[in-house]
């Protein structure tokens, strides 16, 4: 009797992935892995970003498999992430080495190095493009020999390729206090559980790899109220970096193997902090927020919940770093409320045994 069903359950399975095929297949169209590439920007760096392995190619292939669901690929990747071998470890990256693509401050108009817009929604009309259901390879192909030929004719600072931090600037003229550089190796929560406390880079990891959307409602709860922290953002990158790896036998030298794009962001909060004469006075703090691609959003959110999770709150559950991390991570939640799909039969069944039961004993009684 034990085979019977296992046997129909198997089989109803295979029916279902079959069917599943089929609605992506039924309307005779199919897109490229490139062409997600090329025109999903955001979903690829999203995608990176939430499954902590950078590849555009492999984030193309699981928002394809997933059929445009974020959490099914972000799924798929993590899994795939699990699979492969981390034969070392690359050296810490330095922002400060940014091939810079966007850059600006909320916090001043006039920079050091001067404002960098770059690519960004930020200044469009919120409307929809209907010019863009015309849309063709031709009319492409024309408009960026128009683009090209506009960029030659406008003066352009090449050499300019590095920007300094707006923060350093800050900290020479005492505004910011200045710390030793930590050179404690950071906790990897892919490869040790998570643990509370937690450690500063423990939390920021996670935040990193936390679901967009949760990251920014809990950093919103916290401008609304429920926290202690409303920042300025003081600078917004937006750029390549590039990574390097040691050499296993000489510590002098480093491999170059490549860059990667990022949004890094560096919040300032102001804080009360009691000076020598025992006098409260301003000071400010940093709020940091760095992730995948081009997340501008996801990163100022993480800097906010950043500087709440350094200061405790018990009445904020946004300064509960328990509350926060666990709660942030894609997998970990869509995962959880997704199994209330499977079967709890056997527990159903218990707790309207007991209803029944209770129900029998009042009409017992009333009768």
């Amino acid at each position: 009797m034990g085979y019977v069903p296992v046997k129909g359950g198997t089989e109803a399975i295979d029916a279902s992935i079959k069917r599943l095929k089929y609605e992506r297949l039924k309307e005779n169209e199919i897109i490229e892995i490139q062409t997600i590439m090329s025109a999903m920007r955001g979903m690829i760096d999203q995608v990176m970003s939430e499954s902590s392995l950078y590849s555009p190619y492999l984030a193309a292939l699981a928002i394809k498999q997933a059929e445009g669901s974020m959490e099914e690929a972000v799924f798929l990747m993590r899994a795939h992430r699990s699979t492969l071998p981390r034969p070392y470890y690359s050296k810490a990256v330095e922002p400060e080495t940014m091939l810079v693509e966007r850059r600006i401050s909320a916090s001043f108009k006039d920079i050091p190095g001067g404002q960098l817009l770059g690519a960004t929604y930020d200044y469009t009309h919120r409307l929809l493009d209907f010019d863009l259901i015309e849309e063709s390879s031709e009319n492409i192909q024309q408009w960026l020999q128009n683009y090209e030929l506009e960029l030659q004719q406008v003066e352009t600072l090449d050499e300019v390729k590095y920007f300094p931090k707006v923060v350093d600037y800050l900290r020479e003229e005492g505004l910011f206090e200045k710390y030793e550089e930590n050179n404690t190796a950071p906790k990897d929560i892919t490869k040790q559980s998570l643990q509370f406390p937690a450690t500063r880079s423990e939390r920021l990891q996670v935040m990193t790899r936390g679901q967009t959307g949760a990251v920014t409602s809990l950093g919103y709860a916290s401008l609304r109220g429920y926290g202690q922290v409303h920042p300025t953002v003081g600078e917004v990158r937006v750029g390549a970096v590039p990574i390097y790896v040691g050499h296993p036998e000489d510590i002098e030298d480093d491999y170059y193997i490549g860059d990667i794009k990022v949004t890094e962001v560096e919040s300032f909060v102001p804080t009360q902090v009691k000076n020598a004469n025992n006098e409260y006075e301003l000071q400010f703090e940093i709020g940091y927020g760095i992730c995948y691609g081009q997340n501008e959003t996801k990163a100022i959110a993480m800097s906010i919940l950043d500087q709440c999770l350094e200061h405790p709150e018990a009445n904020f559950p946004t300064h509960d770093e328990e509350f926060v991390l666990l709660h942030i991570d894609s997998v970990e939640s869509t995962g959880f409320i997704s199994h209330l799909k499977l079967p709890h039969y056997v527990t159903f069944q218990s707790k309207l045994d007991s209803v029944r039961q209770v129900k029998k004993g009042v009409r017992e009684i009333e009768a």
